[in-house]
């Protein structure tokens, strides 16, 4: 195991969020990898709401569902701070934290250990 220092992004956006027409989770993920940084990944929240005190979430008899999103990219602080110039210029409205980490990584697979493999 080795752990370094990074820094973790989180960006705070709605499931209706676009860019160009496209989705801007779609689209942060796919500059992330452009810029190639470690990773991005998208989760999807259940309910929760924002600065507009609007609450968001699923709704059975919903035609539309803007549920609340939630993008984590970690990587070290040259790429991520060179990455943020480019996301201020898609989030019209949303949240973005940027906050120091420990990143500890297990790089011994799970076969050399005895253990099954998927």
């Amino acid at each position: 195991m080795r752990s370094e220092k990074a820094l973790q992004l989180t960006i705070f956006i709605e499931e209706s969020s676009t860019w160009n027409h496209r989705p801007l989770s779609a689209e942060i993920v796919h500059r992330a990898h452009e810029a190639g940084l470690a990773g991005a990944t998208v989760f999807r929240g259940v309910e929760g709401f924002g600065a507009s005190s609007v609450i968001h979430g699923f709704r059975l008899l919903s035609i539309k569902q803007d549920l609340p999103l939630a993008i984590v990219i970690v990587d070290d602080e040259e790429r991520v701070r060179r990455f943020l110039p480019g996301l201020r210029q898609m989030i019209d409205e949303g949240l973005v934290i940027v906050e120091d980490v420990d990143v500890m990584q297990w790089t011994q697979s799970r076969q050399a250990q005895g253990g099954a493999t998927a």
